[in-house]
């Protein structure tokens, strides 16, 4: 991992001043199992992990809020103020946590000064590993302790998926924020988008590493085909729906899917939403095997993620196909499977720890050969929720 700079020193130059201000940091997230499930009513498997964003905060003695990223130093300090926190083109990067700060003013009108607040990141770009939302909670972390506002996590996390999705206008779920406000050492978590229920299930690393390796492939298309795969999903419910009362395919088994899936009219809605039942209820299996601490049937639930997003979903592609599978063919490999929307991004593999650099090096040499580049590793460990850092 990346060496992290004397962010102190860094907050006192760059803001010309002797004050020590207080640390916070909010991790990135993976999922684990469980893809294209959230819109289907069903479950997913995120945990939080070692890379995040740190932010280091202290307040003014006016109404002045300045932002500085070391990541994007290019835009120098970002200055808004406590009076007006509505959204900016200009203000770029700076957007996510002033719609954090507009939205907890609106919560808890707490807000008595000004702040001064540095960002820094090391969530690898393009990795999705979900910066936005780390960003998003370490603000919201930050404003809490600072302004004393006493929210509980999952206000705060609803917050930040309301930032998303209206003060920036992206249309996503609340797995990230959830995952990144909710996250725990040592363990994934399993969540019901719709209800929020969760719970924790322990993921025993110690001999084990988690490899996120990036396609690097630029993911041309994936917005229109994630709009068809959910629109395939949301006829097939509606088809479903004129014999059997469900509101989600995430509420069928897959012995209920396998009775019924004639009433299904075309044959690739059929493969849609087998991919939404059977993947959801991996997601139940897979917080039992982690009970159990059975890392190898785990390992089994990620293959066959990763078979019925690129056969059932078909939303892999090539290059995630290729990373999957020279993964599949190493010594010490668990599982492996794509994660995130699919169509380039990333996988994730579940490996020996005292194995990962042969690992990463025949998966790297298979890839360079039948791809023409290289993908990019990193290894995670899972790692805390966002928290003031002592």
């Amino acid at each position: 991992m990346t060496r992290i700079p004397n962010l102190t020193a860094e907050f006192q130059k760059i803001f010309q001043t002797a004050e020590l201000p207080r640390r916070f940091f909010a991790p990135g997230r993976i999922n684990l199992i469980g893809e294209h499930t959230d819109y289907n009513g069903g479950h997913v498997f995120p945990a939080a992990i070692s890379y995040g964003t740190y932010a280091l905060a202290a307040k003014r003695q006016d109404n002045l809020l300045r932002f500085y990223s070391i990541n994007l130093n290019e835009s120098g300090i970002i200055n808004s103020s406590l009076e007006d926190l509505s959204y900016r083109d200009e203000d770029g990067w700076a957007n996510y946590p002033k719609g954090m700060l507009l939205y907890l003013q609106q919560y808890a009108d707490k807000m008595n000064a000004g702040m001064d607040i540095l960002f820094y990141g090391n969530i690898p770009n393009g990795a999705g590993l979900s910066s936005s939302a780390s960003i998003e909670l370490v603000t919201g972390v930050l404003a809490d302790q600072m302004y004393d506002i006493g929210i509980d996590r999952i206000p705060l996390v609803q917050i930040g998926q309301r930032v998303e999705n209206e003060y920036i206008g992206v249309n996503s779920g609340i797995m990230d924020q959830f995952a990144v406000g909710m996250g725990k050492q040592g363990h994934a978590i399993l969540l019901d988008c719709q209800s929020l229920n969760y719970q924790h299930a322990p993921l025993d690393l110690t001999e084990h590493v988690i490899l996120i390796a990036n396609t690097n492939k630029q993911r041309a298309l994936s917005g229109s085909k994630y709009n068809e795969r959910r629109s395939q999903c949301e006829t097939a419910l509606r088809d479903l729906q004129q014999h059997l009362p469900i509101q989600s395919l995430g509420e069928l088994t897959p012995e209920a899917f396998e009775q019924h899936c004639t009433l299904i009219s075309n044959p690739i809605n059929i493969k849609r939403a087998r991919h939404a039942v059977y993947e959801n209820n991996r997601t139940i299996e897979a917080l039992k095997q982690l009970q159990k601490h059975d890392l190898i049937a785990f390992g089994e639930l990620m293959n066959e993620s990763h078979c019925s997003l690129r056969d059932d979903y078909e939303v892999t592609g090539k290059e995630l196909d290729v990373l999957v599978e020279a993964a599949w063919s190493q010594p010490g490999v668990l599982g492996a499977r794509m994660t995130g929307a699919g169509f380039g991004g990333c996988a994730i593999a579940l490996v020996e720890k005292d194995k990962a650099e042969a690992i990463q090096a025949g998966i790297q040499q298979r890839y360079e050969e039948e791809i023409g580049y290289k993908a990019t590793f990193y290894t995670a460990t899972i790692g805390d929720g966002a928290k003031e850092l002592a």
